[in-house]
């Protein structure tokens, strides 16, 4: 079978963030048996290098330059025509800001060629793609990764929102927004029953799959010890604001109340892009920014616990599993362990929980204390990685999607 992928993120190397990682691996899978065709853009800093390594995974790799980004600063005036713009047509800004005319021709073409028999969208800013009369000629399926409408509810609930009062406005034009892209899709593919849940009482008529992410677990093996000590860790791209949002809360209000208690606990913040607002944590005694590293498992190996304090973001967190993968015992949020069975009744530990300081400081002054219970939830959490999230799995079950009527 012939499998268009749009996917406006360049997918690889999988380690720049949560998209990349799941578009690349679900790509990968669908390789072995069907030809695969990606049209995708070139962002800054994607090496020849990186784009000739994604060469050898698809057969066809069509690539097209990043738009000009629009702009989100400016007066009122400014303001009131992109609100009146996602008013007039739908669509978000975000969304805008990743549409090449040129892509969309390209697109266009190659469709009505009848070049393919299945088109992927990766992630739900790619909808922007398909044309409603699609869905006449090939199959199209959409793999949200997340709720937009959800997120920003979430983000406005949660008091993170970077703006409320525009976040206020627009929120109904998400879900209007959500709603109409839904209904061009043949198939809609999320990560979370929360998520499915979501999109079903917006499209009470579509078909939705719950695929969740997994782990390449000969890129993440198992530690063989345990180094103790009291090393915290945090991995995530950190120019997303749900991790932007997640690091400051953790480097504000935990760590300095875990450190009265074991002075010598440092953080390890490790990600790609750092904003000026994760740099200016440096500051604070313990806390190491690393920016993008060549191997984030050396780093989880080094780690006594990784920290998942996410308040916002919908969907299953590959850091959640990555750590899990890696033998590190993890303590996160509702959030941050969204879509796992860590500590329901009738399944063994896999995780702590915690939502807010005093809940944290709890459960990482146990595992610091107690390397038994450290060992007892790495062992359960790799053993549920590697029977429920692996991207085999996780590409079994996609392509059966892609081809199912």
């Amino acid at each position: 079978m012939n499998i268009l992928i749009i996917s406006s993120t360049f997918p690889y190397p999988p380690t720049r963030g949560g998209t990349q990682v799941r578009t690349f691996n679900l790509l990968k899978y669908l390789a072995k048996n069907h030809s695969i065709t990606l049209v995708t853009q070139q962002e800054s800093g994607v090496t020849e290098a990186e784009i000739n390594g994604l060469r050898n995974f698809v057969d066809n790799l069509v690539l097209f330059n990043r738009p000009a980004k629009i702009s989100t600063t400016g007066g009122i005036l400014k303001k009131i025509q992109r609100f009146n713009q996602f008013l007039l047509t739908g669509t978000p800004p975000s969304v805008l800001n990743r549409y090449s005319m040129e892509m969309q021709n390209w697109i266009d073409n190659f469709v009505q060629g009848g070049k393919c028999d299945v088109i992927t969208c990766e992630h739900s800013v790619n909808e922007i793609y398909i044309k409603p009369h699609f869905q006449k000629q090939v199959k199209t399926l959409v793999n949200v990764h997340s709720s937009v409408y959800g997120t920003c509810r979430n983000q406005l609930k949660t008091g993170i929102s970077e703006n409320p009062l525009r976040d206020k406005i627009n929120l109904p034009l998400l879900r209007r927004y959500e709603h109409s892209y839904c209904s061009k899709f043949s198939q809609i593919v999320v990560t979370t029953e929360e998520d499915k849940i979501q999109l079903q009482t917006l499209n009470p008529n579509s078909k939705i799959t719950v695929i969740p992410n997994g782990v390449d677990l000969l890129a993440f093996p198992d530690r063989t010890s345990d180094p103790g000590g009291y090393r915290l860790i945090f991995i995530g791209a950190m120019d997303n604001l749900a991790n932007i949002d997640a690091v400051c809360f953790f480097a504000n209000q935990v760590l300095p109340k875990i450190q009265k208690l074991y002075p010598d606990t440092t953080f390890d913040v490790v990600g790609s892009n750092p904003v000026s607002s994760i740099l200016e944590l440096k500051k604070i005694w313990g806390i190491n920014i690393t920016g993008r590293v060549p191997s984030m498992v050396e780093y989880l190996h080094q780690a006594t616990i990784c920290v998942v304090p996410m308040r916002t973001g919908f969907g299953i967190k590959n850091k959640t599993l990555e750590a899990m993968a890696a033998g590190v015992p993890v303590v996160g949020s509702d959030r941050g362990l969204e879509g796992l069975s860590v500590d329901d009744a009738g399944v063994p530990p896999r995780a702590l929980r915690a939502n807010t300081p005093e809940e944290y400081v709890k459960a990482i002054s146990q595992l610091f204390d107690h390397p038994q219970l450290r060992n007892e939830l790495s062992t359960n959490a790799r053993q549920m990685v590697k029977t429920e999230f692996t991207w085999e799995q996780a590409g079994k079950l996609y392509e059966q999607v892609c081809f199912s009527q």
